[in-house]
């Protein structure tokens, strides 16, 4: 008993348990978090390791080898917005006889914002809608839009934009003429947002911004404040980050 009791102590010590969440976490939507293991001993394995996390998820390991790192992956779900922590997680095993499990739990610093629950609303960019959100895109000569017809080459254009092909059966050079399409921003007011009560309203904002952010400029005025519209995936995390912590803090 004293010697499986001591192998079973030594097959969990050196093993230090790390949480990762994800850049993402919606409420009511399951988020991929991964455990990570870090064993620290030089000359001895560990065997049959349990990495859970408060409320029984967790992630069996058959093997963890000397001064060896692995990790897996597991889904966990947060019913409501706001900050969030998981303060502790539990290693245990049956090693080495099955009879007994042996366990430590390790104190944690996994703080995160959960963002809030996604619900489509109204699609921004089609009909009257379009026109009270400055949704409608912009028409100038560009690089970037359809090809809009076929000129004569001016002596302005860039030399990639001659038709090679049609220049050759003109006796002048002739280049391709583009649109220039350029989406107005996007701000969203929450307080004018349709929906059933404050939270309603804040998922439904949520949604646009996920949805928009990475097409178009897009910003958010909430209580008083405004957020500038810009574009991009750091821009969409603090405006969710924003509304994830409306009337939290």
């Amino acid at each position: 008993m004293s010697v499986t009791g001591y192998a079973g102590m030594r097959n969990i010590k050196g093993l230090i348990p790390e949480i990762v969440p994800p850049a993402e976490i919606f409420a009511e939507i399951a988020a991929p978090f991964r455990l990570r293991i870090h064993n620290t001993k030089r000359h001895s394995p560990s065997f049959l390791v349990r990495l859970e996390c408060p409320g029984g998820q967790g992630i069996t390991f058959p093997l963890i080898g000397c001064g060896v790192s692995t990790e897996g992956s597991i889904s966990l779900m947060f019913p409501d917005r706001g900050h969030a922590v998981l303060d502790r997680i539990t290693i245990s095993s049956t090693f080495p006889v099955n009879f007994f499990t042996r366990y430590w739990t390790f104190a944690t610093a996994c703080r995160f914002i959960v963002f809030p629950r996604l619900q489509a609303g109204v699609t921004v960019g089609d009909g009257d809608e379009a026109q009270r959100h400055g949704s409608n895109s912009r028409q100038d000569r560009g690089l970037d839009g359809e090809l809009e017809r076929i000129a004569t080459y001016s002596g302005r254009e860039p030399l990639r934009m001659i038709h090679w092909k049609l220049s050759a059966r003109s006796e002048e050079l002739l280049v391709k003429e583009f649109g220039r399409q350029t989406a107005a921003p996007l701000v969203i007011d929450l307080d004018s947002l349709p929906g059933q009560g404050l939270e309603q309203r804040i998922s439904r904002a949520a949604w646009l911004v996920r949805r928009w952010v990475g097409l178009r400029p897009v910003g958010l005025r909430c209580n008083g404040k405004v957020i500038p519209a810009e574009t991009g995936r750091h821009h969409g995390l603090k405006l969710l980050a924003e509304l994830a912590l409306y009337g939290r803090d």
